[in-house]
């Protein structure tokens, strides 16, 4: 089937999430689903990864292996690089965004949409602009008005902090986390 000498690869997992800070922020709709990412080096599709581990077609993240193989010619327009993202859609977490399939979504919001190949969408950009301290709720509010006119129940935000480089959530589940009391 596939066959790639993982010892040549070098795993580099998605770092966990923290919660919001201050700074000039973009937020994006959390796709509820599992994390995954393509490996792109010299041009090739080389492996990819679910959050914690190498994985190859039979040894899969919910088919994401298995679906990058098949669309590898179409993925190494990416370039080299580890490209993030989220494998959602029917049989991942309950499917909440409806999708009629399984699609890749990718966390990068800089790369121009346009230079996407077609079979990576990417996440949505709710926000880009200075923090103001309602403008993350603001976000959640109008998130969770356009996915019940779509008919789903969103997940949350991301916050991305473009002077630390950092990620931040906020969920609707947990919003002051999930240890809170």
């Amino acid at each position: 089937m596939f066959d790639y000498n993982q010892s040549d690869i070098e795993f580099k997992a998605w770092p966990k999430t923290p919660r919001k800070r201050d700074g000039i922020i973009t937020i994006s709709e959390k796709i509820d689903g599992t994390n995954a990412c393509v490996i792109v080096r010299d041009g090739e599709v080389v492996g990819m990864q679910s959050r914690n581990r190498l994985i190859a077609p039979g040894d899969d993240n919910y088919g994401f292996a298995f679906w990058a193989f098949e669309n590898r010619e179409d993925l190494i327009k990416l370039g080299d690089d580890y490209h993030y993202g989220e494998w959602a859609g029917p049989g991942i977490q309950g499917n909440p965004h409806k999708l009629t399939k399984k699609a890749f979504f990718l966390f990068n919001t800089y790369r121009p949409a346009d230079t996407l190949p077609e079979c990576v969408k990417q996440v949505r950009v709710l926000y880009t602009g200075p923090r103001i301290e309602a403008i993350v709720d603001t976000c959640m509010d109008q998130l969770q008005a356009d996915a019940a006119k779509a008919g789903y129940q969103p997940e949350g935000v991301i916050i991305y902090d473009h002077d630390t480089r950092t990620y931040a959530k906020d969920t609707f589940q947990n919003r002051k986390g999930k240890w809170a009391s």
